[in-house]
């Protein structure tokens, strides 16, 4: 219980509150961040019920699998500036012009404050956190904890010398050991050099907490990565919004985006793009090829644990756009995209006719093409 409640981190105070409050994304009388685009909030009981409901296939029977040298291939320099590593939901490696970027890194066996509940992995990291080289900062989009995981940043705290994470988000790291000229917290567009890459915060449509009191007092935000010929691009949890457009031009294109297309429900699609979504913020933000995160390890929403790789590929067919779906564990270099191998098991799902997913507050429909039946014989199992 003592370990529990330590997990839950620490409500920003004092200067770093102060700090806070001159955001523009920060509602003083409100003391909490506010979404540009504000979010329609759904209603606990339908959500509850639904839940209670349940749904088929929305975990494994049995465990994924993991591609088995992802330990060999990170020892092994990229053959591109830029390379990128699934290691399941939204944890990725960042290998870009020879500096190592951590995103959102969760190695706990529960996205949760506790041991004994709360979603479970469905499969084992693909390498072990000690076994991974040196890292020379870890980014965090949110304080969620398929995102944020107490246990991990305790075992990277002697490991990592920079932190960059959101503003009040270091309030949480603080609590768990991480010193204080460790933690850069940056503000939407706020940027910081990692030796020559420009590590770069964007905007989201999402929000915060890790317990009831704490709803919105820290940012979520997004990533940018620059190196000095490649870009890559991270959504972190987010709705559709027309932020993205806005990241395209200011910091666009990028040779890769690794967008949220997991645990959508038309009850939050404000919380949540779903796949179609996803394809068309890749598109606003300016992508060349993309990689869908934030699904395929925990067990979050109501649909099939692999209907977003399904929905995904059938839509990015329709757009033209090049898909890249690694397996766990593997690793992506834009400039030689493997095709699509499907890893998965071949289960039910629902298509975007069957079950479509749009955020609330958009002024014109999606541009990505409605889905369509696709030869399955085009693509490899």
């Amino acid at each position: 219980m003592i370990s529990a409640w330590s997990n839950l981190g620490s409500r920003p105070t004092g200067a770093r509150l102060e700090q806070i409050s001159q955001s523009p994304q920060f509602n003083v009388d409100k003391r909490q961040f506010v979404n540009r685009l504000p979010a329609v909030e759904p209603s606990l009981g339908p959500i509850l019920r639904d839940w209670i409901k349940g749904a088929p296939h929305t975990s494994p029977e049995q465990p994924p699998p993991v591609f088995p040298d992802t330990s060999k291939v990170l020892g092994r320099a990229p053959e591109d500036s830029l390379r990128v590593t699934w290691l399941g939901h939204s944890t990725l490696l960042v290998e870009l012009d020879g500096v190592r970027l951590l995103v959102d890194p969760v190695w706990g066996k529960r996205a949760s404050p506790w041991s004994f509940m709360g979603p479970a992995r469905f499969h084992s990291p693909p390498v072990a956190l000690d076994e991974l080289p040196a890292i020379d900062a870890v980014v965090i989009s949110h304080d969620h904890y398929d995102h944020l995981d107490a246990s991990t940043i305790r075992k990277l705290v002697d490991r990592v010398p920079t932190f960059l994470v959101p503003l009040g988000v270091g309030a949480h790291l603080e609590s768990w050991g991480v010193a204080p000229e460790q933690i850069v917290e940056l503000d939407w567009w706020g940027e910081h050099r990692v030796a020559d890459v420009r590590v770069v915060a964007t905007p989201a449509r999402h929000f915060s907490g890790r317990f009831v009191l704490d709803r919105d007092a820290t940012l979520w935000a997004g990533w940018a990565f620059i190196g000095s010929e490649r870009r890559a691009f991270y959504s972190g949890d987010t709705a559709m919004f027309p932020g993205f457009a806005e990241i395209g031009q200011r910091l666009g294109p990028f040779d890769l985006t690794m967008i949220e297309s997991g645990a959508y429900n038309q009850r939050w699609a404000d919380v949540h793009l779903g796949p179609e979504q996803a394809l068309q913020a890749h598109l606003d933000v300016r992508g060349r090829v993309m990689m869908p995160v934030h699904w395929g390890t925990f067990d979050l929403a109501l649909h099939s644990w692999v209907e977003p790789a399904e929905r995904l590929i059938v839509a990015a067919q329709n757009a033209g756009v090049q898909l890249v779906v690694p397996q766990l564990g593997q690793s992506i270099e834009p400039s030689s995209p493997p095709p699509i191998e499907r890893w998965w098991p071949d289960v039910p799902w629902q298509t975007a006719e069957q079950y479509p997913v749009r955020s609330s507050g958009l002024d014109e429909p999606d541009k990505v093409a409605s889905q369509s039946e696709v030869p399955q014989a085009a693509l490899a199992r």
